[in-house]
Order: structure tokens, then sequence, then C-alpha cells
């Protein structure tokens, strides 16, 4: 009678040693690739501006947008918006106050000032830019830029002379 308590726990022990999971060999981290594919501020407003949806924006579409867009932030209906009325678009519209093209390079009289036909002109050079078939309209893979390797293998270089650490 002595053995049965024993078989019991025997009996009892052996699905929970069939069950022990063995040890897996850990690999060193995997680095995520370097993005390689970047949309410009520009270039998203400019697919944002494909009006019917078929993955092209003409210059039509373009022009449309832009005067919805400027109509926007000109609410005084002026005519013309300051450098701060600009940032105030190109916040709304390219995703940052800063983003390019400049107000600097949008007005082209230098008045100060920047008027629908100077935006309008702007965007037209930039879809001439990334309207690679020259077919009059750009396509998302025509407003894609590629860049392969962003990053050295190692990461982004550390600013400095290479003269040790960062003091904190």
């Amino acid at each position: 009678m002595r053995v049965l308590p024993f078989l019991i726990l025997a009996l009892a022990a052996a699905p929970l040693s069939a069950q022990t999971v063995p040890p897996v060999a850990l690999s060193p981290q995997q680095r995520q690739p370097a993005a390689t594919i970047v949309a410009e501020p520009a270039a998203m407003f400019i697919a944002a501006c494909d009006a019917n949806g078929d993955g092209r924006t003409t210059r039509d579409e373009l022009n449309a947008c832009v005067a919805r867009t400027f109509a926007d932030v000109d609410g005084g209906h002026a005519g013309s918006i300051g450098y701060i009325g600009y940032a105030d678009w190109a916040l709304k519209w390219l995703g940052d106050r800063n983003a390019l093209p400049s107000p600097f390079g949008v007005d082209r009289d230098g008045d100060n000032r920047i008027t629908l036909p100077e935006l309008e002109a702007q965007f037209a050079s930039l879809l001439d830019r990334f309207d690679v078939d020259k077919d009059g309209a750009t396509t998302r893979a025509e407003l894609l830029t590629i860049r392969a390797g962003a990053f050295p293998e190692g990461g982004p270089a550390k600013k400095g002379r290479g003269r040790g650490p960062d003091p904190r």
C-alpha cells in the first residue's frame, strides 16, 4: 500500500515534466532598416489635391486646390498674405510652419506679401519637377523620393567632432 501513493505522485508529475519548454537561443537584436521612402511636405500637398481620386494630380486640380487653400488663409480677401499668414497656411496644409517651399522662395517680387499667382507658380514649378514622365500630372510614385542608406549601418552619426561622449 505504500507503493500506491508513490505511484500516484509519479504519474501526476510525468505530465508536468513533459510540458517544460526548451530554452530558446537569443539572437542579437536586429535593427530596423533605415527609411528609404520619403515624401516632401509639398509632395504630400500635391497628392492631397487629387480631386477625383484617380491617383493622379493634374495641373487643373492643383491650381484649384491651391486657390481653395489660399482663400482659406486670406480671410480678409486682400488678395495677398504676409509671411505669418503663409506660415499659418504651411502649418495647415504642409504640416509645419517651416516646411518648404519657404515664403522667401514663393514671394517672387520680394514685397513681403504672397499672392495667389505667386503660390500657384511655385506649385506649378514643383509639379513640373515631380512629373517624371512629363505627362502633365503626378502620380503617388512620382511624388515619393527614394533614399538608399539614410544612415550608416551603426545608426545616425553623433554631432560633434568625435571627442568622446556628450557631457550630461
